[in-house]
């Protein structure tokens, strides 16, 4: 009875993993870091961070950025012997340069984030393909989006195949 009960044990033993490889093996992927990682996307972005506007923005972002620095500093080294009248005004100017760098900073963002959402809409259909592709190649059963996922070891990201694919496709 216990040969039997052992014989059954090693038989369940060899039969679980091959039941798990006939499901499929489980991937996670980052679709918008495998999109924004693509040549193209690198070619869209810098044309986004030549564009005049963008530049204006960006010698603003670092003129005030410098200015904010020096104030802080300039707060920090003589706050001991600022009156609290003083110390009023030298916060409440922080405030405003603050107010004008996060300002500044929203408006590179939202250039970049429009440009890499008109680039994640005008690559879904050649990211569905390369998903498929590497569904069916790799053996996948389950695929996850990762922020989806709580933990998943390196091992089973295939963001990076995404981007090599994307990048090796034509230019349409």
């Amino acid at each position: 009875m216990i040969k039997i009960l052992k014989a059954s044990i090693v038989a369940l033993a060899f039969a679980l993993p091959a039941a798990a490889m006939a499901q499929g093996k489980i991937a996670v992927v980052n679709l918008q870091e495998a999109i924004l990682q693509t040549d193209l996307a690198q070619k869209r972005l810098n044309e986004v961070r030549n564009e005049e506007d963008y530049k204006a923005d960006k010698a603003e972002f670092d003129k005030l950025k410098k200015e904010f620095d020096e104030l802080v500093q300039k707060f920090q080294k003589d706050a001991a012997v600022m009156s609290q009248e003083q110390q009023v005004a030298a916060r409440q100017k922080l405030a405003s340069k603050q107010s004008d760098l996060e300002h500044v900073t929203g408006k590179l963002q939202q250039a970049e984030q429009g440009a890499g959402q008109m680039l994640l809409q005008e690559m879904s259909p050649r990211v569905q393909e390369v998903l498929r592709e590497l569904i069916a190649t790799e053996g996948i059963g389950l695929l996850l989006q990762r922020a989806s996922v709580i933990h998943a070891d390196a091992g089973y990201s295939i963001t990076a195949k995404v981007t090599d694919k994307l990048n090796q496709l034509p230019a349409e």
